[in-house]
């Protein structure tokens, strides 16, 4: 049993904070002012190859897993570029696994290549209005026809799909009323985004302005059906491919963000002077910032034990999910310390604690609350009735 990154991990990390190294805290501050999408950051990534670390060489990718995938994630966030650098490269990392598990040779030599070249930028349309997380309810309607799909529907929180040339979209085929079961006749599709017919409006929020959140309004989207992944009515099943690595990813990204949270608060702890010494020898700044290192460095041994899992082929459902909690919850605190301890500069932007608390707020919510995950685990682990 050993806890420490491998060579080649330590490798990985070290290249990736170098290369975020060349976008400085004023370019992430920049981007959260003007609210657009990083795309200097973005290529940068992709041209170092970086997009494609858990995607197969004969893709374009490195062959690596999600552990070495969160292992990056984790030091974009910590690099100061927060879930906003995090989000505008996270996608390809986790949303193309369904390709890889269940598409045809010629859809991965089509569609994933020229998103790890960064040639083309991708969303993931599932979440959709009145629905929340009862997926099986989606109303996004594909109706099969002559060589494809009429789709009509709305989604909603889709990140980069203002930017992106395609996206990953699950739509029901088959009426719910109709199906044996509920996870039944959701199909999943990797198709481009015929402006003509998709309309986005971009949602102002609370944080992460450069990576918008979209609303789409999808009215008589053609489909050919060789942009389907699977077999029709598979969806639910095949894009669960993706859900646990995308929860060790935001777990990763929280940790990240957690981390140079607590970074700045001790730095400024340490130059900090009042009443002739500095505030970082009060145990009233020390003991919160200590205990918040210590619940991060907890919960990244639970996500790294959920990617190794995965890359392992095993079920790793509740160490994800246990993870993304953990995660989620102590960057959480560490980013809300570290601002409390910084007093008035920690509300001040150009000291960025500030931005690193409304972001750190994206993994504690999304994709899932943590109440479901504490659903979830109360159902799996304790073996209690099913609350929902």
């Amino acid at each position: 049993m050993d806890f420490s990154l491998t060579d080649d991990q330590q490798t990985i990390r070290d290249a990736v904070l170098a290369l975020c190294a060349q976008f400085s805290d004023d370019y992430w501050l920049e981007r959260d002012n003007d609210g657009e999408f990083p795309v200097e950051f973005h290529q940068a990534m992709a041209q170092a190859g970086w997009l494609g670390i858990a995607m197969p060489e004969g893709c374009g990718g490195s062959g690596l897993g999600i552990t070495e995938a969160a292992i990056m994630m984790q030091a974009v966030a910590e690099s100061g570029g927060g879930m906003t650098a995090a989000s505008s490269i996270h996608g390809p990392v986790f949303s193309m696994e369904p390709i890889i598990a269940f598409g045809t040779q010629e859809q991965q030599q089509r569609m994933i290549p020229p998103i790890l070249s960064g040639a083309q930028k991708m969303c993931f349309a599932v979440t959709e209005p009145n629905v929340g997380l009862d997926t099986t309810k989606l109303k996004t309607r594909a109706e099969p026809g002559d060589g494809g799909y009429r789709v009509n529907g709305e989604k909603i929180w889709i990140t980069n799909a203002h930017v992106a040339d395609k996206m990953m979209l699950l739509a029901r085929t088959t009426p719910l009323d109709q199906v044996k079961r509920k996870t039944e006749g959701l199909s999943l599709f990797y198709t481009s985004i015929d402006r003509s017919k998709i309309e986005h409006r971009l949602i102002p929020k609370m944080g992460r302005h450069a990576v918008g959140s979209n609303m789409l309004f999808i009215n008589d989207l053609f489909i050919p059906e060789e942009d389907r992944i699977g077999n029709e009515g598979d969806g639910f099943k095949i894009i669960l491919q993706g859900l646990n690595p995308e929860r060790i990813l935001l777990g990763a990204e929280a940790v990240g963000l957690g981390r140079v949270a607590i970074k700045r608060a001790a730095q400024y702890a340490r130059e900090r002077i009042v009443f002739d010494r500095p505030i970082g020898m009060n145990q009233g700044i020390q003991h919160p910032l200590a205990k918040c290192w210590a619940q991060l460095e907890a919960a990244n041994l639970m996500v790294l034990k959920g990617a190794t899992m995965f890359d392992k082929g095993e079920d790793c459902g509740v160490e994800a999910n246990a993870g993304k909690y953990l995660a989620a919850e102590a960057g959480f605190e560490a980013c809300h310390t570290a601002m409390l301890s910084m007093g008035g500069m920690g509300y001040a932007k150009e000291y960025h604690v500030e931005r690193y608390l409304r972001e750190v707020l994206i993994p504690r919510t999304a994709p899932v609350s943590p109440h479901m995950i504490l659903n979830f685990l109360a159902e799996k682990v304790l073996e209690l009735p099913k609350s929902y």
